[in-house]
């Protein structure tokens, strides 16, 4: 059984997988940086020098998905959001990021129609990309995109309001 849960956590490790994301509604600009620090693509092991991969898997980036709130129905943030941003622009500007740029999606949930939802978060996603500038990160490392209710975090509850929120993705 232990050799079937390291097959298991081998396979996951080299193909990129990761569990299940959760949403984050606090965070130091500490733990951001250390979420959205790439990883080194070596895996090391003992005793399995002759084992290779058939085929190279796609690396996943790393990301995060915030709970950024704003004002219903519109792309006004609201207070609550702007101490997780702030650490966010912390980390981004940090000595480890600093070579980076990143994408910064909007997500809405599933209330509306396609068109209207893809609106609102194209502008949900520009809102922190100017909050972002604003508090001194480089616009030229920001790049923007909705994706309206295309990819809900949580599928099975489709109206959720932690489908609403905004995924940063290192570019590297």
């Amino acid at each position: 059984m232990r050799f079937r849960c390291f097959i298991f956590f081998l396979t996951c490790l080299v193909s990129g997988s990761t569990f299940a994301q959760s949403l984050i509604q606090a965070a130091s600009s500490e733990e951001l940086v250390e979420k959205l620090t790439p990883s080194s693509s070596a895996i090391r092991t003992r005793g399995m020098r002759n084992l290779t991969p058939e085929e190279k898997v796609k690396e996943v980036p790393p990301s995060v998905d915030l709970s950024i709130q704003f004002e219903f129905d519109s792309a006004k943030l609201l207070p609550a959001s702007k101490p997780l941003l702030n650490s966010l622009a912390k980390a981004i500007n940090s000595d480890k990021l600093k070579n980076y740029s990143f994408l910064v999606e909007g997500h809405t949930d599933a209330v509306g129609t396609t068109d209207y939802n893809l609106n609102l978060s194209n502008q949900r996603a520009l809102v922190v990309s100017n909050y972002l500038s604003f508090l001194g990160v480089n616009k030229a490392r920001l790049k923007t995109l909705g994706k309206g209710s295309s990819e809900l975090l949580f599928p099975d509850k489709p109206d959720s309001a932690e489908n609403r929120r905004v995924k940063i993705i290192l570019r590297p």
